[in-house]
């Protein structure tokens, strides 16, 4: 090949590669701007084009095409037309939070019976249906069934999130204080079965985030949560500077692993509660300093408990000590957290399909 053809092969490629990075450079900023209008509109809910442009920076002629799009898809629609200051009345848009939903599961001991609970939340974090029933045991197949209907009734679901206690790995549930979950491949068959992407979280992880979301002070802090039920081993999760720290394989605190641990599934007396809740106490002291302790329990008064750590505390000098915190219900910091993670990433799904 002479050096005139090789030239004008090289400006060829080089004009085929300006036009391929135009095009791309194109459909990353169309990307760009459909989620900048996307997020100003779930925030404020309705606005009009023009208040749109001006809220995101951008033309309205581009709104105009954008808004288009978004209408086509369901996330947008039509709302009241709003009256102007002597000029052209301007049609509103409405954002659509049961554009995506999510259904949220999760199991819990009630009163020595599993329960499944069962929610289904839009993208504005409100429920639109929740179901709650008690099982002699852990039933798989009722679980999968439970989840089809729930499908069939709302299409619109995009996201499964599940609270278990205990860890999952690649889709396998490899520790859990319920024997039952143990490598049950429930999470797996989910997914499999229905196509969806599934978040799951352990449950003192899920309630210590909740916990902190409500408290913002604690945003810079480091907390630590345990949960003590009644029937089943001891958990942990923990919050850093707003951070959950998981672990090796999700694996950061498991403390029924903790060396001389009782067996937490027979009975227990209350002092023999109460000194194992303080040997758990100062560990945690020793190898974190965390700011908080959040105690999840309901075994004894946290009167009791109190005095006992603080007597320990004179028995076995620690260098600082944590502000122990008594949350009367893990459930509600629970729900907050897990629907919290599970808006999240409802979310960042939707975001993320526009490219």
């Amino acid at each position: 090949m002479n050096d005139i053809h090789t030239i004008a092969l090289a400006q060829l490629n080089q004009s085929r590669n300006e036009r391929v990075m135009k095009k791309a450079n194109a459909t990353m900023m169309k990307y760009i701007n459909l989620n900048n209008v996307r997020e100003v509109m779930q925030q404020i809910e309705t606005a009009t084009k023009p208040q749109l442009a001006l809220l995101t920076n951008l033309s309205v002629v581009t709104i105009n095409a954008l808004i288009q799009e978004l209408c086509d898809g369901g996330e947008l629609f039509q709302d009241k037309v709003v009256p102007s200051n002597g000029g052209r009345p301007a049609q509103a848009y409405r954002y659509n939070y049961n554009f995506k939903l999510a259904l949220v599961l999760y199991i819990k001991e009630m009163k020595g019976q599993e329960l499944i609970s069962a929610t289904v939340m839009n993208l504005e974090n409100k429920v639109v249906l929740k179901e709650e029933r008690i099982l002699p045991a852990f039933d798989k197949q009722h679980m999968l069934q439970l989840i089809a209907r729930f499908i069939k009734e709302y299409p619109s679901i995009d996201m499964i999130g599940i609270g278990i206690p205990g860890q999952a790995v690649d889709g396998d549930i490899t520790v859990s204080s319920h024997e039952e979950l143990i490598h049950s491949h429930l999470i797996r068959e989910i997914e499999s079965e229905f196509q969806l992407n599934v978040l799951v979280e352990n449950d003192v992880n899920a309630a210590i985030s909740g916990y902190c979301t409500q408290h913002a002070d604690m945003k810079e802090r480091s907390v630590a949560g345990i949960y003590f039920p009644n029937r089943y081993p001891p958990g942990m999760g923990m919050m850093l500077n707003g951070q959950m720290i998981r672990g090796k394989n999700g694996m950061f605190g498991e403390i029924k692993y903790l060396p001389y641990s009782p067996d937490w599934h027979r009975d227990m007396s209350k002092d023999d509660f109460v000194v194992n809740v303080c040997h758990i106490l100062q560990t945690i002291n020793a190898v974190v300093a965390p700011h908080q302790i959040v105690i999840y329990q309901e075994r004894v008064e946290r009167e009791e408990l109190d005095l006992a750590w603080k007597q320990y505390g004179k028995d076995h000098p620690m260098p600082s000590l944590p502000e122990i915190v008594h949350q009367d219900s893990f459930q509600h910091d629970f729900d907050a957290g897990l629907r919290g993670m599970v808006l999240q990433a409802l979310k960042s799904g939707i975001l993320s399909e526009a490219l």
